[in-house]
C-alpha cells in the first residue's frame, strides 16, 4: 500500500445548522448515473482547459476497476477521504456508499479507517435529479443504529462523498421511504438538503464566534498506522472576512489546532504569499521562506494549498509561484509551471 502524490466551500451559521431544500422523487435506482470517475489527467471526456494541468492520482498509475472516494472515520475521529479501487460498476454513487458501511471496506480500505454507516445498512434507493443536482438516498432502518457521538460525522461523510461527484450539489437523507427531519439519536436537525456548506470536522479559531465568522476548509496531515501521511479536511471558523483565499493561507500557515492529531503542511515561518484571483485562476506567489534547505518547495504544502483553495473556489485553478517564478522545484517532483486544477481523487490508495 502506498500514498498517492495527491490526496481528492463552506457557510455555516453554527455547528448544528444544515441546509436548504430541493425536490426529487426517490426511485429504486439512480435515475441519473453519476459521472464516471475522471482519468488521472483528464476531465472525464470533456476537453481540458488550455494551459491547465491536473496533478495525477496514484502518480499517474492506472488501475483496474473504478476509483471512488469514500469518507471514513480515522483513528483520531476525523472524517477523512480515502480513494480506493472497487469493481467496475455503472452505479458509482451507490457503490461509494456501500463501501462506507462499517466493515464493508475490509481489504480495500487501509487499517485505521472505519465506515460511519452502521453495520447492515443497505441503500434501498438513490435518485439524482440532473436539473437540481440533488441526490436523494434512502437507507434501510439500520442507518439509525449509529453511535450518537458520530451523528454529525455520519452526515458529513454521506454528504461529502456524494457531493464529490460533479452532478451532485446537495443531498437528502431518507430512511425506509421517509425523509429525515432530524437525526434520531441526538436530534441534530436536518433542514432540507445538505451540502458541503455544512463543513467537515468543524472547529473554531480563537476569537471567532459561530454566526459571526467565515468558514475556511483546510487540508492538514494525519498519519496512518504504517506512518504514511494522508490529508484531513478541517472546516475552521475564523473571524469574519471577505477575503477567503487570504484567510485560507493564513490558517494553513498557522497550522492545526489539534496538533497532537494532525500535522502542519508548512512551517510557521513561511511569509503570507501574495494572492491574486483573475479569470478563474488564483495565483499564489510565495517568497523563498517557503523553501527548505535544499531550495525545494515542500510538495505536501503545495498540494494542500491547491486542495484548500479549490475547496473554496470551486472550478478555479491555482498557479504557484516563488518570487514571481513559475519554475518551482518541489520535493515530490510535481510540475507547477502552469495553473493546476483540483485532483480527481484524495488520498488515493494502492493496495
Amino acid at each position: 500500500m502506498r500514498r498517492t502524490k495527491w490526496t481528492t466551500w463552506v457557510a455555516v451559521a453554527g455547528v448544528t445548522v444544515l441546509l436548504t431544500s430541493g425536490c426529487s422523487l426517490l426511485k429504486s435506482k439512480e435515475s441519473q448515473p453519476i459521472d464516471p470517475p475522471q482519468s488521472a489527467t483528464g476531465t472525464g471526456g470533456a476537453a481540458e482547459t488550455p494551459n491547465v494541468t491536473s496533478l495525477p492520482v496514484n502518480g499517474g498509475v492506472q488501475q483496474k476497476g473504478v476509483a471512488v472516494t469514500l469518507y471514513m472515520k480515522d483513528r483520531n475521529n476525523f472524517v477523512a477521504p480515502v480513494t480506493v479501487q472497487v469493481p467496475t460498476t455503472d452505479a458509482v454513487a451507490r457503490k461509494t456508499l456501500e463501501y462506507m458501511v462499517d466493515g464493508a471496506g475490509i481489504g480495500v480500505v487501509p487499517v485505521g479507517f472505519t465506515g460511519l454507516l452502521p453495520k447492515g445498512t443497505t441503500i434501498k434507493g438513490l435518485d439524482i435529479n440532473p436539473e437540481t443536482k440533488v441526490a436523494t438516498v434512502d437507507f434501510s432502518k439500520e442507518f439509525t443504529t449509529y453511535s450518537a457521538v458520530d451523528e454529525r460525522k455520519l452526515l458529513e461523510a454521506v454528504t461529502w462523498a456524494l457531493t464529490g461527484y460533479s452532478n451532485v450539489q446537495e443531498v437528502r437523507i431518507w430512511v425506509e421511504g421517509k425523509e429525515l427531519k432530524q437525526m434520531p439519536l441526538g436530534g441534530l436537525p436536518i433542514n432540507g438538503a445538505l451540502s458541503r456548506a455544512m463543513g467537515i470536522n468543524v472547529e473554531r479559531a480563537e476569537g471567532a464566534e459561530f454566526g459571526q465568522s467565515t468558514p475556511v476548509t483546510l487540508y492538514f496531515l494525519g498519519q496512518m498506522d504504517n506512518q504514511e501521511p494522508y490529508y484531513v479536511p478541517v472546516t475552521r471558523m475564523v473571524k469574519l472576512t471577505d477575503d477567503k483565499a487570504k484567510a485560507t493561507l493564513e490558517q494553513l500557515i498557522a497550522g492545526p489546532l489539534q496538533k497532537s492529531a494532525l500535522s502542519s503542511v508548512m512551517a510557521s515561518t513561511v511569509e503570507l504569499p501574495k494572492i491574486e484571483s483573475k479569470d478563474g485562476i488564483i495565483t499564489v506567489n510565495f517568497t523563498d521562506t517557503l523553501l527548505g534547505p535544499d531550495r525545494k518547495a515542500p510538495g505536501e504544502a503545495l498540494q494542500s494549498v491547491v486542495l484548500s483553495l479549490t475547496e473554496a473556489a470551486g472550478d478555479a485553478k491555482v498557479q504557484i509561484k516563488v518570487n514571481d517564478d513559475v519554475k518551482v522545484t518541489t520535493t515530490d517532483n510535481q510540475n507547477y509551471s502552469k495553473p493546476v486544477s483540483r485532483p480527481n481523487g484524495v488520498n488515493a490508495i494502492k493496495m
